[in-house]
């Protein structure tokens, strides 16, 4: 079954992304902290994922 939750972040986070890249922004921005904020919560996500497997 899809993980609809790990895919919208996944999407959000490649969709910032290619903005600051675009842009140029730099870091400190609001949207490289949302990047950050992002990585955290797949990293959790990732983690979670893998405790519920058995075995």
């Amino acid at each position: 079954m899809a993980d609809l939750y790990l895919k919208a972040l996944e999407a959000e986070r490649k969709s910032l992304w290619a903005t600051c890249r675009l842009k140029g922004l730099a870091r400190g921005t609001p949207e490289r902290l949302r990047i950050t904020e992002l990585d955290e919560q797949l990293r959790e996500h990732k983690a979670k994922l893998a405790a519920k497997k058995p075995g």
